[in-house]
Order: C-alpha cells, then sequence, then structure tokens
C-alpha cells in the first residue's frame, strides 16, 4: 500500500469515527454530561500518554516550557474541553442536527480566521463562500429568533483551537497529551468529588463502566489517524475528507434519531453546502496549479 493511499484511509477512519460518535454517546446519555467529558479527559489522557511514550517523543513536551507557549497550551486545553463536553450535552439533549452544522460552518470560520490573522488573500468565489455562511448565520437567527449559538460555539472554538495548534511547535500527539495533562488534575477532581458524594456511574454496572472507559479510545484513535494522514495527505484531500463527519453527524440526526428539520434549516444547510463546494471546488483548482508549477522545470517556468 502506497503512503498516499494509506493516508486517505487514516483519513477516512478518522473521520468515519468521529461522524458515527453521535450514535455511541447516545449509549451515555443517562449519564451527565459533565462526567462523561471528566472519563473522555481522564482515559485520554491515559492513552496519548501511552503512545507518547512508545514513541519516545516525550521530549517534545518541553516546547510548553516557556509562559508564551504555555498560555496556549491553556487556551487550547480550555477550548477542545469546551468543544468535547456541548458536543457530549447536544447529543444527550437531541441537538444533533445543530453540531453538524456546526463542524459543516468550521473549515469556513477557519479560512475567515486566516485572513484576519495570518493576512492571507482570498478571491472573489472564496469570498463568496465565507458569505453564505454568514447568511446561513443570519438566515437561522431570523428564523428560528435567536443566534444558532451551539452551532455556532462548536464551530468557532475548533476554528480558534485549530489557530493555536498552528502556532505550537510540538507535533500533533504531543501537543493534544500536554493539553489532557494540564486537563487531568481537574478531571480526577471531579470525578472524585462526584464519587465522594454517592454519585458516579462508574462502577455501577459493567455496561456503563467499559463505555465510559472506551470514550477515551473513541477521543484518541481517530486524532491519531488524522495527525497520520495529515503527513502523508495534501490539504485539499483531507479538507474534503473532513466534511464526511458533519455528514455523517447530519445523517445519524436526521435519519436515526429522528430529530426535526425545519425548513428554516433546509435553507440554512443548502447555503452552508453551496459555500463549502464553492471553496472546495476552488481549492482543488489552486492544488492542482501548484502541483503543475511545482512539477514543471525551472527552464519552463522562466519561459
Amino acid at each position: 500500500m502506497t503512503s498516499s493511499r494509506a493516508g486517505v484511509l487514516s483519513a477516512f477512519a478518522a473521520t468515519v469515527i468521529w461522524g458515527l460518535s453521535p450514535l455511541y454517546y447516545k449509549l451515555l446519555a443517562e449519564v451527565p454530561a459533565l462526567e462523561v467529558l471528566a472519563h473522555r479527559t481522564v482515559w485520554s489522557a491515559l492513552i496519548f500518554t501511552a503512545v507518547l511514550v512508545a514513541q519516545r517523543d516525550t521530549r517534545q513536551l518541553r516546547h510548553f516550557a516557556d509562559a508564551r507557549s504555555f498560555v496556549a497550551l491553556v487556551l487550547a486545553s480550555l477550548l477542545i474541553s469546551l468543544n468535547w463536553g456541548l458536543f457530549i450535552l447536544s447529543v444527550q439533549l437531541g441537538w444533533v442536527t445543530e453540531t453538524s452544522l456546526g463542524y459543516y460552518m468550521m473549515p469556513l470560520i477557519m479560512v475567515f480566521l486566516g485572513v484576519v490573522v495570518f493576512r492571507e488573500r482570498l478571491d472573489r468565489l472564496q469570498w463568496a463562500a465565507v458569505g453564505l455562511a454568514a447568511l446561513a448565520v443570519v438566515v437561522l437567527t431570523i428564523g428560528l429568533g435567536h443566534l444558532p449559538w451551539l452551532s455556532l460555539t462548536l464551530a468557532v472554538s475548533f476554528a480558534f483551537y485549530g489557530l493555536i495548534k498552528k502556532r505550537l511547535a510540538a507535533g500533533p500527539v504531543a501537543s493534544v497529551t500536554a493539553e489532557l495533562l494540564l486537563l487531568l488534575p481537574l478531571a480526577l477532581g471531579y470525578l472524585l468529588v462526584v464519587h465522594a458524594t454517592g454519585g458516579g456511574a462508574f462502577g455501577q454496572d459493567l455496561r456503563t463502566s467499559f463505555l465510559l472507559i472506551f470514550s477515551g479510545l473513541i477521543s484518541a484513535l481517530p486524532l491519531i489517524f488524522f495527525s497520520s494522514a495529515a503527513r502523508r495527505v495534501n490539504l485539499a484531500t483531507l479538507g474534503l475528507l473532513q466534511y464526511l463527519n458533519p455528514t455523517l453527524q447530519f445523517f445519524c440526526a436526521v435519519v436515526i434519531f429522528r430529530e426535526g428539520f425545519s425548513s428554516v434549516q433546509a435553507v440554512a444547510f443548502g447555503l452552508i453546502w453551496t459555500g463549502l463546494a464553492i471553496y472546495s471546488t476552488r481549492s482543488i483548482r489552486q492544488e492542482k496549479a501548484r502541483r503543475r508549477m511545482s512539477a514543471a522545470s525551472p527552464e519552463d517556468v522562466a519561459i
């Protein structure tokens, strides 16, 4: 198997696990969302630490010794914890349609952040794609009578998380491990308090305990797959594969969970899908143009 094909399969596996994860967290609907989040953090931290040790790459944690990197680490930890927690809560409350919309919005919000923070330039078609995402928010706000706060919070929190990660010197596995180790004392402290006061789902029955432990693997495995794919697959392909995640979430919400899907939501999703189609098509063309330029000889470029 070629490196590129292995990368595509890794990215596909990651997005499928993310996309179908609502089915898993629905099985834990009777466990408080904060408790599920705490267990997800604890078991993920153990898995990522084991992976980092197995890779003999623990030296990368030294990147967070200086104050600036540590502050960035704290912010990244808070953002991913917020994102995970809201996602779990939304599954329990039957709001998976909103989560899928948020993850559809996220790539276009990241594009906008690229313009604001890194001064990246967009052409007219790319600006049109970002504008359609903004229009979708307006349509939802007017149609629903309030901001789609859940979708926006999920999209913005993950977009800013990606922005911070882009500036970290450590590799993806090391940085996620550092984030989880930072959150670990909080998660353990919360679980100790819950169990000390007579609550806590862990240990009450084998099924629930296993599901809580396995939530660590459900969280860690796609991140490991995705970090592996990022080194082997071009960004255009990786970006397109990421849309499989919210598509599967949308399928779970509408087909399996039978969540309502109003005409206002249909219009908003249509605008987002159109924007993503425009931006993806443009990105693929730009990637092909870059490949042609890199494949051309210096003499050809000069001519």
